[in-house]
């Protein structure tokens, strides 16, 4: 039976389930969907980058370690850190808990995102890539 994973319409989402969401002053939120954080298991240990870093497309931007794997973040756009969640940083399994709101990752004043919004799942596109990646996660027994 499929398990119930959501997706917050009108936010970006990319293959390393990372999302992306545009706040009023066009500066970018960047955090972590649902059911990619449900396949590492809760998070123990958050690495950010700090307030006035650069971070580029498809680059290191901090780590992150969880019940079922250690891996790099990798930043979903290129721009400068505006502030990062320090909320987060003292008690990692917000992020599990509250995903889509108080578990943000970064706010990031973005450089080219006209382009690289491109390289981003939205719109139409995001229900039948959700579904895929769950019947994805499922076949290769990394969903809880």
């Amino acid at each position: 039976m499929k398990q119930q994973f959501k997706f917050k319409p009108g936010f970006y989402y990319n293959s390393n389930h990372l999302w992306i969401k545009e706040d009023d002053s066009g500066q970018l939120l960047v955090g972590m969907d649902e059911l990619g954080l449900d396949s590492m298991g809760g998070l123990a240990y958050l690495m950010l980058p700090t307030v006035g870093s650069p971070v580029e497309l498809g680059k290191a931007m901090g780590s992150i370690e969880a019940a079922k794997m250690t891996s790099e973040l990798i930043a979903p756009l290129s721009g400068i850190v505006m502030e990062r969640n320090e909320a987060a940083l003292r008690n990692p399994l917000l992020v599990n808990e509250k995903p889509y709101d108080e578990g943000w990752l970064v706010r990031i004043e973005p450089t080219q995102w006209a382009v690289e919004a491109n390289t981003m799942i939205s719109g139409d596109q995001v229900t039948a890539w959700w579904n895929e990646e769950i019947e994805r996660f499922e076949t290769q027994g990394m969903l809880d």
